[in-house]
């Protein structure tokens, strides 16, 4: 079975296929925000979106993260690394491109297990 969340004409946020959660590229509403503030944005969007879907961080299988300009990876991490459960991290990919739009600077994309 498949159960899609926050679904949209183009995209889903969330889908859910047995006991496996994507959650599409998440981006923070805040433009004009510098990348520690969109960083912090996204993750709590993240978290969100894992709590409706039934789970939390300490599930996530594996992260990319998106970064317009990778040379602010470092402030992207130390957001990151307050976030992640120490001891917890998942497998992640960090990526520097052109994102969809110019005030996005961080864009990210989960994979994560149900919670048990």
């Amino acid at each position: 079975m498949i159960s899609r969340f926050h679904c949209g004409p183009r995209m889903s946020q969330v889908v859910v296929h047995g006991d496996t959660v994507y959650i599409a590229g998440q981006v923070a509403d805040s433009l004009n925000a510098g990348v520690a503030a969109q960083t912090h944005e996204i993750l709590a969007k993240i978290d969100g979106l894992l709590a409706e879907a039934g789970t939390d961080k300490g599930n996530i299988l594996m992260t990319t993260v998106y970064l317009a300009d990778i040379d602010t990876f470092g402030e992207m991490n130390t957001v990151w690394d307050a976030w992640v459960l120490p001891g917890n991290a998942p497998p992640r990919a960090t990526v520097g491109c052109q994102l969809a739009a110019p005030g996005y600077r961080v864009e990210m994309v989960i994979i994560a297990a149900k919670g048990t």
